[in-house]
């Protein structure tokens, strides 16, 4: 009989810990999340929650990103997502800059805390464009009602701006900040997916509520189930996908015997880049509108024309937002896989250790056949990410009205691959740990 270890989860003192702390750290933000912005007018906000068309979609996909912290306007409504475009902006500007390239690839340690660094510090003016952008977008489709009582940069009305300005921009450093202590002292190198995903699963009881009072969509369970566990393996099938490339280590010598050379294999994963091509690509989408929400009340007639139409493509109501999202998707997994392959430099380490790909050079060579094959196994992992982000997109077209505004189908697609990626990954690092203090799967007679 074999006897699992994750039985003794509970049993470990050190892994304990951590798993309390990151449930604390998630619970302080859950509770931030309900805190409200100073100076908002909570009538103005009811009307968020019942706006339609364009402007509803935008709300909408914005208050699945921050946990539905915007229909509460609460100090948490920009989520972490100021921080991830901060992230987006350096790693675009690796391959543009070659010293700061080289720097990555020559010191990796030293060029990820000079990246960590500078992605916090750049978030600060991320967050202020953010937060400032996000009212204007409100205002805007609210009629010229504003969602901040005295909300100016003039007169009388510039310290109360500045205290709603800084509390949500606190308020998304703060998120950062649990985020960070969860990866160093709870689940390392999670805190921002659980940060997310927790903001994500907290709207899933809310949805399936919607779905099943209106009676419209009640009869849509079964179809929403059956999507449900379709996608779930779906996700988990293409995350587990591998190409192995065959590896000759050479044999060691022991005594005066030289061992055989031992042939192994290389697992180069179908979809490498995990979840982060899709949180990379709702971030990019979402910042066109926050910048158009500055022109939006523009004496400027072609500017302001210009500035609505824009936040009418990108509010997730238009035809053209599936296809830019499907897009970004595919995109963005080819450029984080060879952000990631890159810092990996398999063609060095494999010939430090003297091994070699048959039929293949040591060095420069292995590097470039591994990413030209990485890149060929790419294409079906960024495809089906691309296909499966848009799924909600495309049942929405056949779906009646009341289905899409239920909203269980973005969280079902979209928001199901950050939750399932994060989940996955979480476990597996919860068993390296449990594997690492002894307590591994074991047969007992």
């Amino acid at each position: 009989m074999k006897r699992s270890g994750w039985r003794y989860l509970w049993k470990s003192e050190d892994i304990r810990k951590k798993l309390l702390i990151t449930l604390l750290l998630l619970a302080i933000y859950r509770f931030a999340s309900n805190i409200p912005v100073p100076g908002i007018d909570r009538e103005v906000v009811k009307q968020l929650t019942t706006a339609t068309g364009a402007a509803g979609s935008l709300i909408n996909l914005l208050d699945l990103l921050s946990g539905g912290a915007v229909s509460r306007f609460s100090i948490l409504a920009m989520g972490v997502y100021p921080y991830i475009t901060a992230q987006i902006i350096l790693q675009l500007l690796q391959p543009i800059i070659p010293a700061l390239e080289r720097k990555m690839q020559e010191d990796p340690r030293g060029g990820r805390i000079w990246m960590e660094k500078w992605t916090v510090i750049l978030t600060i003016p991320m967050a202020a464009l953010s937060a400032i952008g996000q009212i204007n977008i409100f205002n805007a489709m609210l009629g010229g009602s504003s969602v901040i009582t005295n909300f100016g940069f003039t007169g009388a009305k510039l310290l109360p701006t500045l205290a709603s300005l800084f509390t949500m921009m606190a308020g998304t450093m703060l998120g950062v900040w649990l985020g960070q202590l969860i990866s160093e002292f709870g689940i390392r190198n999670q805190g921002l997916s659980l940060i997310i995903c927790a903001g994500i699963v907290s709207r899933i009881p809310q949805n399936l509520y919607a779905l099943v009072t209106d009676e419209q969509t009640r009869w849509l369970i079964s179809i929403v189930i059956a999507i449900l566990l379709l996608t779930i393996f779906a996700i988990v099938y293409i995350q587990q996908g591998r190409r192995f490339v065959p590896v000759m280590f050479p044999g060691r010598r022991i005594g005066n015997r030289m061992s055989m050379p031992v042939k192994s294999n290389l697992p180069l994963m179908v979809n490498m880049a995990g979840m982060i091509p899709l949180i990379f690509a709702q971030s990019f989408l979402t910042f066109p509108a926050i910048l158009a929400s500055f022109f939006m009340t523009s004496k400027t007639e072609w500017l302001a024309n210009l500035a609505a139409s824009t936040t009418q493509i990108f509010s997730g109501d238009s035809t053209w937002y599936p296809m830019m999202f499907f897009s970004l998707v595919v995109l963005f997994s080819y450029f984080y896989t060879d952000v990631l392959f890159a810092q990996q430099n398999y063609g060095e380490n494999l010939k430090k250790q003297g091994a070699q790909i048959p039929g293949v050079a040591r060095g420069g060579p292995t590097q470039r056949y591994l990413m030209k094959v990485q890149r060929r196994i790419t294409l079906p992992g960024a495809l089906s990410l691309g296909i499966i982000a848009v799924m909600p997109y495309i049942f929405g077209a056949f779906l009646p009205m009341g289905a899409s505004q239920a909203g269980i189908f973005l969280v079902s697609s979209s928001g199901l691959l950050i939750v399932v990626g994060t989940v996955r990954d979480t476990f597996q690092i919860i068993e390296t740990e449990l594997k690492l203090h002894g307590y591994e799967d074991r047969l007992i007679s």
